[in-house]
């Protein structure tokens, strides 16, 4: 099968975030940035460490699955002045190279406007150089730093909601 068919079969959802699949999502994400990171990672000194920050009203988890197995994840935190805080983005390594990490910024951003967010924000680590692209890519521009997130070292903002002109709004 062909990665457009395989990326086709990709649904996202939005979910508890204690569920089984999100602490499975957030294990792999974790695990992955200790790899990576020089010095490795700790969630306890990262902002927004725990799930519950990702529950509604005050935020959303977003889980993407294949054939029923979930494959990535996203979180967002609503955060004062309509705006909405982008964390925990993870894809498997075994389906990146289908674009999931670009449709999954793109549902984030899809269920931030939906709940009133006019800006997204974000941060991320220099060892993650594939994020960086994809957010310079996806319009998201760098700011001066927002938060005190241990691991930052670029943080990036994108409006979401084009003001009218004529309108003003």
């Amino acid at each position: 099968m062909d990665k457009a068919a395989v990326a086709s079969m990709v649904a996202f959802a939005e979910e508890d975030p204690a569920s089984h699949d999100a602490e499975y999502c957030l294990a792999q994400y974790f695990a992955e940035l200790k790899r990576r990171f020089e010095g490795g990672f700790d969630p306890a000194k990262s902002t927004a460490a725990t799930v519950e920050h990702f529950k509604p009203p005050e935020g959303a988890f977003v889980i993407a699955r294949l054939r029923g197995e979930p494959v990535a994840c996203g979180a967002m935190i609503f955060l004062e002045g309509a705006r909405a805080y982008f964390k925990r983005m993870w894809v498997s390594p075994r389906v990146r190279g289908l674009g999931l990490g670009r449709r999954l910024l793109a549902e984030l951003e899809d269920r931030a406007r939906a709940a009133g967010a006019k800006t997204a924000c974000l941060e991320t680590q220099r060892a993650l150089r594939e994020a960086i692209a994809l957010y310079q890519s996806a319009g998201y521009r760098e700011v001066p730093p927002f938060n005190d997130e241990h691991y930052a070292h670029h943080w990036f903002e994108k409006r979401l909601v084009v003001e009218n002109a004529s309108t003003g709004s």
